[in-house]
């Protein structure tokens, strides 16, 4: 299996990136273009998961979770030991941190980078 962007995700990305959240715009927003200084991709495949947003050099992965998002607590749990296992940093953060607190959220992804 392709680690990074597993063609097999290819319309499942590509349908996430069409139907983001007003939540995950937003912080898109801050993050494209290398607004922080490093290039951020979104909706990126690692293994079989679908990642809301990945810096690749840093090995950052950042996950917008609101009432939408359709996981648990513990399949989050899951996720995020077979990224931080394979070296990578989880980052999650609510939708109403992003609509209220986008600064806190921006400072803390800076921090991580």
């Amino acid at each position: 299996m392709k680690v990074h962007n597993n063609t097999k995700l290819f319309d499942r990305r590509k349908e996430l990136r069409r139907n983001s959240t007003s939540q995950e715009e937003i912080l898109w927003n801050e993050l494209r273009n290398g607004k922080l200084g490093l290039r951020f991709r979104r909706q990126h495949s690692v293994g079989g998961y679908i990642l809301d947003f990945y810096c690749f050099s840093k090995r950052l992965i950042v996950e917008v979770d609101g009432d939408s998002h359709n996981s648990t607590k513990e399949y989050d749990a899951v996720r995020d030991k077979f990224f931080t296992d394979l070296g990578y940093k989880v980052l999650r953060f609510k939708n109403r941190d992003v609509e209220t607190k986008l600064g806190e959220v921006l400072n803390k992804i800076k921090q991580s980078l």
